[in-house]
């Protein structure tokens, strides 16, 4: 097989790295720069996952939505400087991503986060070195529509699978014609997997290991 199709793609956010302190306090840093409530950690944490201006659309007063984008550029001073630090990565994944990339898997990371975020991330916790590509959204570009580019410039091949947390996940890998995995550590929990229909289900990274194991690569 060749090495497009033995590729497993990752979400970041939720999938490999727990980013919610970094999110909470920048999003409400956006938020109270521009003289907008703050929102509680619980609803902010709802909404990991989507690209940045779907999430603040939602959870801004009805009327401020004409400022999204300053919202979001405030955000992203903050996450650059100190944010994405506030990540922590789940523990067992370093280790298995070490021994996906020694066994052969080719990987790589699709997010809707900015490609320069993820790869700081990534670096901070010595993942970086494992992946192959890295791909980052911005507004206005949805997880379809960076899949469909990785695929159209050979980046991936039909036989990747991706892996996610959350139904954007899986509904984008869906509508490119990719398999994918659903995890349910991350911010999505079982019933958003469940109904969003993934190849196959993984509970914990063992599990997840496990899965691919049983792939062909």
């Amino acid at each position: 097989m060749d090495s497009n199709s033995a590729t497993l793609i990752f979400d970041l956010d939720g999938t490999l790295t727990d980013p919610r302190l970094g999110i909470v306090r920048s999003t409400n840093h956006a938020l109270r720069v521009h003289g907008l409530p703050l929102i509680s950690d619980e609803l902010i944490v709802a909404e990991i996952g989507p690209p940045l201006d779907e999430m603040f659309r939602k959870i801004v007063p009805p009327g401020s939505a004409g400022i999204v984008d300053s919202l979001v550029s405030t955000y992203r001073e903050r996450y650059a400087n100190v944010g994405f630090s506030e990540n922590a990565v789940y523990p067992e994944i370093p280790q298995a991503v070490a021994e996906l990339a020694g066994s052969g898997w080719h990987l790589g990371v699709c997010t809707s986060k900015r490609r320069d975020f993820a790869e700081k991330i990534l670096s901070l916790f010595g993942l970086l070195e494992h992946f192959t590509f890295v791909d980052g959204g911005d507004i206005g570009i949805t997880k379809d529509a960076q899949l469909a580019r990785l695929l159209s410039g050979d980046v991936i091949g039909v036989g990747a699978v991706m892996i996610g947390d959350r139904a954007v996940d899986i509904s984008a890998a869906r509508a490119n014609g990719l398999a994918s995995i659903g995890v349910l550590w991350g911010f999505g929990g079982a019933e958003e997997i469940a109904a969003a229909k993934p190849t196959q289900t993984a509970a914990t990274v063992d599990g997840l290991l496990r899965i691919v194991g049983a792939r062909s690569k």
